[in-house]
């Protein structure tokens, strides 16, 4: 897993990146991703959400470069496996050495 530092010059990956994480469910699969490989149907299950939702919120999560994803044969078909990318995002506030940052995930 990578650590990302983004400066506040950098608005539109900024923008990228907490849009991914506004809703408390990506921030859950990134969590739990971070521990363990899943496929779609997993993540589903552990969320208690269906296949579709997890789908939807999973090409968001990649959309912003926080997950890497890979399709893998299964039983029914190919199933999607994720994993977390990053363990750090922080996000400078400031462009001067008193800046502000705040870590988003741990």
């Amino acid at each position: 897993m990578i650590d990302i530092t983004l400066e506040s010059t950098e608005e539109e990956r900024i923008h990228k990146i907490t849009k991914a994480l506004a809703t408390p469910t990506r921030y859950r699969i990134l969590t739990i991703l971070s521990k363990d490989e899943m496929d779609i149907s997993q993540l589903a299950q552990k969320l208690n959400l269906t296949e579709a939702n997890i789908s939807a919120q999973v090409k968001h999560l990649e959309k912003a470069e926080l997950l890497s994803c890979r399709y893998k044969p299964g039983e029914h078909g190919v199933r999607k496996l994720c994993k977390t990318k990053v363990s750090t995002i922080t996000i400078s506030l400031a462009d001067n050495d008193s800046s502000i940052n705040t870590v988003l995930l741990d």
